[in-house]
């Protein structure tokens, strides 16, 4: 009987990300001079408020000041979170920033205070440098001794790594070989060892072997083969934040709480010693405060406790740049019988450099929603675009954006190529916007239970 033969299916495994709200936003769309374009990098229109943003910007990567607060105020859909998300892009990876909402506060197991403290730390970065010992070279030749038998016995092996002037055999233990697997290093490999911890980085392809290419594939990044000797010197730089050090040096499990998240109230004296030791690496220079931006969105939904306790904050030697977001006009501060432009005490508003955002033209409309229909990989028809701009500019942004894989699916069901007018109108009329739920509401409010609207026909409805 012969062998039944089986092709083994390959996958290729992608990066999977979720399409978000803001997930188009890759920066500020700045040019050189502080000059926004009118479309760069997933942001449209709003020049005004970019341009500002912008000078915020470079005034936080000269990393020159710190306790300054920034508003964004204007109405709902105009672009404040989407400002905020593409400061944090155009920041990079380094600079730390720290998102989150103001009604946040009120659901933590921990004081407000606490948790805005919190906050803050984990908006201030310290990048730490430290030297360590490092063998980097190219990997001539690895040597594996397997055990004939499946006992207890170890792995053992050696590597050859040469540089431009020399070359040297060593002794490989069990740890380091699993590394080396991990990594799939083989010879070619330009890979870095760190002595002190064992980890083994690689770095990528000698250029020797640049005749491999069509086996390597177009992802292969090639470097030139090292020069001097095999063991160095390196400065090594990491940036951690200051809650991050709190973390560890408050609780009996250490680092461990970090990924938990169970940090809880971390007391004030063991922040006072790790200020003061921060302070002391600065003055030896082994470290430096690198101020990040912590925002906070719906900054109205804080209280007047919290608003006194950011004033305090804003005074402190070590406070990031904060950037706060409302949509509100002039209301009532939270906590008390005032009223104050955007619910924010006044002793605070003076604080705050304010940049404000305008509703879009339907020209910037139609550009935002190519910009998503593209980020969520939707074909549609001018027309239907040209719809969908309408619909934005007589309800909402936001609605007109919901409405595009909604339409998406409905075309995918008459299995059309690309969306057009019809299905934009189908999904227009499943699904309503506020202004005609809020006029069905009106017209069959006698049919629904615990109807108040003959008490609120005197007062302004909130849209």
């Amino acid at each position: 009987m012969s062998g039944v033969k089986t092709t083994p299916e390959i996958k290729e495994i992608t990066k999977i990300e979720r399409i978000g709200a803001h997930s188009h936003i890759r920066g500020l769309g700045l040019d050189d001079t502080l000059e926004a374009r009118a479309v760069s990098q997933g942001m449209v229109g709003q020049k005004d408020a970019r341009r500002a943003a912008g000078v915020i910007l470079k005034m936080i990567q000269a990393g020159q000041i710190a306790g300054r607060a920034i508003l964004l105020a204007g109405q709902p859909g105009t672009g404040k979170t989407a400002i905020a998300m593409g400061m944090a892009k155009a920041l990079g990876e380094e600079t730390p920033f720290a998102m989150m909402a103001a009604s946040e506060l009120f659901s933590l197991e921990m004081s407000k205070t606490e948790a805005l403290t919190q906050a803050f730390r984990k908006a201030i970065g310290v990048r730490i440098k430290e030297e360590t010992e490092i063998i980097e070279g190219e990997v001539v030749e690895i040597e594996i001794d397997r055990p004939a038998t499946t006992g207890s016995a170890a792995k053992t092996g050696k590597v050859t790594l040469k540089t431009t002037e020399m070359e040297t055999i060593y002794d490989l233990g069990q740890k380091m070989i699993e590394s080396l697997q991990k990594e799939k290093v083989q010879a070619g490999d330009v890979i870095a060892i760190d002595k002190a911890s064992g980890r083994i980085s690689k770095l990528g392809r000698s250029f020797a072997r640049s005749r491999d290419y069509d086996a390597m594939g177009p992802t292969t990044k090639f470097v030139q083969c090292p020069e001097g000797e095999l063991q160095k010197r390196k400065e090594v730089v990491h940036v951690v934040t200051l809650h991050e050090i709190d973390v560890i040096n408050s609780r009996s499990q250490g680092f461990l709480a970090l990924f938990a998240g169970d940090t809880g109230e971390i007391r004030a004296e063991v922040r006072e010693q790790i200020d003061g030791k921060v302070a002391e690496w600065r003055e030896e220079g082994k470290a430096d405060i690198v101020p990040g931006v912590l925002f906070i969105d719906e900054v109205h939904m804080l209280d007047i406790e919290c608003f006194s306790f950011l004033n305090r904050a804003l005074e402190n030697d070590l406070a990031p740049i904060v950037v706060i977001a409302t949509n509100r006009g002039i209301t009532k501060i939270r906590g008390t019988n005032y009223k104050s432009p955007h619910g924010i005490p006044i002793d605070l508003l003076d604080r705050l450099l304010i940049i404000q955002t305008k509703p879009y033209s339907e020209e910037e409309l139609r550009l935002i929603i190519d910009i998503r229909c593209e980020e969520e990989d939707v074909e549609m028809s001018d027309d239907a675009k040209e719809l969908l701009t309408k619909i934005g500019a007589e309800t909402s942004l936001r609605y007109a954006m919901q409405l595009i894989t909604s339409s998406y699916l409905i075309a995918k069901r008459r299995k059309a190529a690309e969306v057009d007018i019809e299905d934009v109108s189908k999904s227009y009329s499943l699904f309503v916007d506020v202004k005609r739920s809020t006029q069905f509401l009106i017209e069959y409010q006698d049919q629904y239970m615990f109807n108040e609207i003959k008490s609120l026909e005197a007062q302004p409805m909130e849209t």
